[in-house]
C-alpha cells in the first residue's frame, strides 16, 4: 500500500508543479496583452483567462489537494519521518508552496476580473518561486539530511541569482528581437 500511495503522492506532486510553472506564463501573456489595442487585447485577454481557469481548477487546484492528501496519508503510514530534522525542514518549504499556490490564487481571481497589479517582469521573477521551492525540497527528500540543507540553500540562492541573470538576458535579447 505505501509504494502506491508514495507514487500517487508523486504524480500530483508533479503536475501541481506542472499548473504552478505555467500559470504564472499565461498571466504573463495576460499582463502583456493587457496593453495592446483593441481588439486585439479582448480577443487575447478572454482566451488567456479561459486557459488559466481551466489550468487553475482542473489541473493545479486538484493536484495540489491530493499531492497534500497523500502526504499526509504518507505521515499517517511512516509517522517516525516527523521525528527527522529533515522532514521539518522541507514541511517548512511546503508550507512556502501552499503560500506560493496562494498568492497564484489571488493574482488569478485578480487578472480574472482584469485587474492588473502587476507588471510582467515581476510575474518572471515570480515565476521562479516555485522552482526555487522544488530544487529545496527534492534535495531534502533524496539526501534526507537537515544540515545538507544549508547547502542547499546556498545553492539556491546561486540558483536565484543565475534565474535573475538568465531573465535580464531573455529581456535584453527580447528587446532586440520582440518575437524573440
Amino acid at each position: 500500500m505505501y509504494e502506491y500511495i508514495k507514487a500517487l503522492h508523486l504524480i500530483f506532486v508533479i503536475t501541481w508543479f506542472a499548473g504552478l510553472f505555467y500559470i504564472p506564463r499565461l498571466f504573463i501573456y495576460h499582463i502583456e496583452a493587457s496593453e495592446k489595442a483593441s481588439p486585439e487585447r479582448e480577443i487575447l485577454t478572454k482566451q488567456l483567462q479561459l486557459m488559466a481557469k481551466r489550468l487553475w481548477y482542473i489541473i493545479t487546484w486538484p493536484s495540489a489537494v491530493l499531492a497534500i492528501g497523500f502526504a499526509v496519508w504518507l505521515l499517517v503510514l511512516v509517522p517516525a519521518w516527523l521525528q527527522q530534522p529533515w522532514m521539518h525542514v522541507k514541511l517548512v518549504f511546503v508550507l512556502l508552496l501552499v503560500l506560493y499556490h496562494l498568492k497564484t490564487h489571488q493574482i488569478f481571481k485578480q487578472l480574472q476580473r482584469d485587474e492588473v497589479n502587476y507588471s510582467s517582469k515581476f510575474m518572471r521573477i515570480f515565476n521562479e518561486g516555485a522552482t526555487l521551492i522544488l530544487f529545496a525540497v527534492v534535495f531534502l527528500v533524496i539526501l534526507k539530511s537537515a544540515f545538507n540543507w544549508v547547502f542547499g540553500v546556498v545553492g539556491i540562492i546561486v540558483l536565484g541569482i543565475l534565474l535573475m541573470l538568465g531573465i535580464k538576458l531573455y529581456k535584453r535579447i527580447r528587446s532586440k528581437n520582440p518575437e524573440a
